[in-house]
Parts: C-alpha cells; structure tokens; sequence
C-alpha cells in the first residue's frame, strides 16, 4: 500500500526519500511504501495550519464535535482490519491492535463531548456591576511528534484535544508506523475536516526539528524518549514556546508479603510482556518482599516461559514481536550487559533464532539495584527482579530511577496503599492491577525525567491545547 502525506488538504507522495514499512514479524514483507516530506513541503504544511487557523477556532465547538463523532464512527467501522494492518506494522497481537484502534475511536468520542462542557468561568467582582469571565482560547497551531508504540492511539490522543479545543495541527508520526497515521488521517478528513486544520508530513528527526524549531507552530506536545525530549523541551524554552512531552519510563510493581500472590504474579506479566514490553508504562522492575520472593518469582518465571511467542496474527500467540531489528539488538545486549553484572535469568534470556524481530519474555534476578538494569529503559519484554525485608524498603527501592512514570503496589493493607501514593514519585500509581494501563478521561503524564509540561487525556489536555484570557466586564457608565 502506498501512503501520502497530507498538506492543505491535498494528498501528495512527498517529495524526500523513499521509505518501506517492514512487517517485523516477516521483516521480507513490505505493509506500505511512501516518500518523506521535504523540507519544503514541511514549511506548507506549517503555512498550511497558519492559514486555517482563525477559521477553525471560529467553528462552533459542536460542529468540530461533529466532525470528531464521524471520524470516531469510521475509525470503529475498520477497527478489525486497520487492527489487523497495525498487527502486520508495529507487532501487537491483533487482540490488543484491534482493541487499540477501537480505543482510539473512543478518545475521539470524549473529546467531541467537551463541546457539551463549561468553556470557561465566572468570577464574583468587589466592583458593582462588573463580572469576571475567564475565558479559554486556542493556542494556535500545534506541533505533534508521535512514537512508534501505539501508532494511532497517541495521535488520536493528541489530535483529539488539539481539534476539539479548535487548534490546526502539523503531525509527525514515526516513520516505522505510517499506515495507521495514514488511516487516522483518512478518517478525520473523511469525516468532513476542512483543508488544512490537519496535516500529516513523514519525515525523520529533522522534520521533527523543522516542526518544533518553527516560528510558525505555537506550541509542541511530543511523546518519545527522554533524550529526545529534553532536547525538544530545550528548544521550546529557547524560543519560549509551550511544550507537553511523555518521555520514558523505567516502572516498578512491589508486590508485597501480603498480596495475592497469583493474582500479584498474573499482572506482574501482563504489564512486563503485553505489547512486547513496548510500552512507556510496561513493568521493567519488580520489588518483591524477601518472605514471598522465591514463591512470587517462580510463578512469574513459569508464566513467562509458557507464553506463546510469534506472528501477531495467528490467535494463538500472546506474544509478538520487537518492532525493529535494532529494537531486538538493544533489548539482547540490555540483557546480555545484565547477566555481565550477576543478574540470574529465571526465563527467556536466550535469543530466539526465526525469522522477525523476536526476542522472549525475560525474567531477570537482579544482585541489587545498583546494575544497569535498574535504571536504563530497554522498551522490551524484559522485567529483573530485588528483594525487599520491609515495606518502607521496598517502596524506596521502587523509587530509586530518574524516571517516574507509573508504578504498581500489590497489597492487601489499605494504609500501605495510601503510604504509596505519598511515597512514589510518579504520575501513575496502580494498586492491585498491572502498571500499564490508562483511561482517555484522566490525567496522564509522569513525573522526574517522564514527563514535562501539563498532563494528557482528559479534561487535563485542556490546559495544553487551550489559553485563558481573564476579562472583566464592567458596565457602561
């Protein structure tokens, strides 16, 4: 399948580089073909956004709404097979890519409902006859750069706000995932989205710098790794322009000695090994109490080895493959380096020989935490495992990173719960469910080197995508 770019809404070839997307599963296999935008055409679709700025934030707020329900209702009519196409491209199994696509079509739902919610306030004044509006305003034109990880739920999650709070968009996703960014566009123009409100440009690292180097794009919201991100959030202070990023993430679970431990040890795997461990919110670090860590890592250890691993298609696989060979050389020479510093594979450690990016779930004992391991971020099915005598260790264990993402308590003590969210600095804390995981209509964001800038999803992504102007409105004299 060919791909195009998407400039005042036209749709071109590009005028840079050729590009293949890769089945990662069957690397052979091409899912689709394009040409990168230049730089030129990077610069029209800016100019592009510019130009359709001031009509679409003078759209009614229920008919961009509009616009957002039809996509969201062409996005659900294709979810089986777009979920099958995001199978073939990024490696999901086509459970989770299917449920991912639908997902998307739900965020796009709840934010066509913010046109059904307050807009702004209004404050009592000391002065007779005056009111205090604050009212909300778009920013403008927003720069979005999307990973490869959830290649249409993170667009759907940024573009969704963006729109709706009547902002243009220049969007660049990863050029690993091109088709399910291609398909997102469809819908939205399909959907009735006028000519230049949303532009789609493929590109590498330097269309991103072009997006967010540009005086022209008012504000950038990137989700990505962190060394990227702080060069972005760099940028955007140098030129003094708002910036929302979620970068990376090196998650903990603690399960405790009075946790369920088959419970504990079922979402322990689920969050280390879903989504190949791809997930900026995936369980890297586990922190067990030293009375139950034989018994705990054992059942981890044996879910692990049982699970199916190969092509994201057949339904019988929970498992599927890393999205690039590059990604499967990090993630085997993370674990090679850790084993190097005295870490004990429990399961998986040794490389799959097929064809396709594969590697296995891998459950890692660790000496301590004073290897690699504990605190570099592999993005793979990979979790290592330490030992705790106490609550209070166990939980200062857990925050021993730069990151602080999400994290994951398995206890059966209310107090310990409570003690949890005080203690761990994170913007995600989950008790007695996996650390991956997040609903459209809550804050999403981190803390430390995860996250910078307002949160997303939700009502938080209004604080991004939207300005306040404070007015009083006094009467005539």
């Amino acid at each position: 399948m060919d791909v195009l770019n998407l400039i005042g809404g036209r749709w071109v070839e590009g005028e840079g580089e050729e590009f293949a997307d890769t089945n990662p599963a069957q690397p052979s296999e091409v899912v689709a073909r394009g040409r990168y935008a230049c730089a030129r055409e990077v610069e029209r679709a800016i100019t592009a956004a510019r130009d359709a700025a001031p009509g679409w934030a003078a759209t009614p707020h229920h008919a961009r709404a509009e616009i957002l329900l039809r996509a969201a209702a062409l996005v659900d009519a294709a979810a089986e097979d777009w979920g099958a196409e995001l199978a073939r491209e990024e490696g999901k199994t086509l459970p989770e890519a299917v449920a991912e696509v639908r997902g998307s079509a739900r965020i796009l739902r709840y934010y066509a409902s913010e046109a059904d919610r307050d807009s702004g306030e209004v404050f009592a004044s000391p002065r007779p006859g005056e009111s205090v509006l604050v009212v909300r305003k778009p920013i403008g034109v927003a720069g979005l750069i999307t990973p490869f990880n959830f290649p249409i739920a993170i667009p759907a999650w940024k573009i969704g706000p963006a729109l709706t709070y009547g902002n243009t968009v220049v969007w660049k996703p990863s050029s690993l995932v091109p088709l399910l960014a291609y398909r997102l566009a469809w819908a939205l123009t399909e959907a009735g989205l006028p000519d230049g409100v949303l532009n789609l440009v493929y590109g590498e690292a330097e269309a991103g710098s072009a997006i967010v180097g540009h005086p022209g794009v008012d504000a950038v919201s990137f989700t990505g790794s962190t060394a990227v991100g702080r060069a972005v959030i760099a940028r955007c202070g140098e030129l003094g322009k708002p910036v929302q990023t979620e970068m990376g993430g090196k998650n903990a679970s603690v399960v405790l000695a009075d946790a369920d431990l088959d419970h504990a040890a079922e979402q322990v795997c689920l969050g280390a090994f879903r989504s190949t461990g791809q997930k900026c919110t995936a369980t890297s670090r586990l922190v067990v109490a030293t009375q139950v860590a034989d018994e705990l890592l054992e059942r981890v250890a044996d879910r692990a080895a049982r699970l199916v691993v190969g092509d994201p298609l057949a339904p019988e696989v929970e498992m599927g493959p890393l999205v690039s060979s590059a990604a499967r050389e990090r993630v085997a020479a993370g674990v090679r380096h850790a084993v190097g510093e005295g870490a004990k594979p429990l399961a998986g450690a040794e490389p799959l020989e097929r064809e396709g990016w594969f590697v296995p779930p891998t459950v890692l004992d660790l000496p301590g935490t004073g290897v690699d391991f504990w605190r570099t971020e592999l993005f793979g099915p990979v979790v290592g495992a330490v030992r705790a005598s106490s609550t209070e260790e166990a939980l200062g264990l857990a925050d021993v990173s730069d990151h602080g993402l999400s994290a994951a308590v398995f206890t059966r003590d209310l107090g310990t719960a409570l003690s949890a969210i005080d203690r761990l600095e994170v913007g995600v804390l989950h008790v007695n469910s996996e650390s991956a995981g997040t609903f459209p209509y809550v804050p999403f964001g981190g803390a430390k080197q995860s996250g910078f800038g307002p949160k997303e999803q939700g009502r938080a992504a209004r604080e991004f995508y939207t300005r306040t102007v404070t007015v009083y409105l006094g009467a005539p004299a």
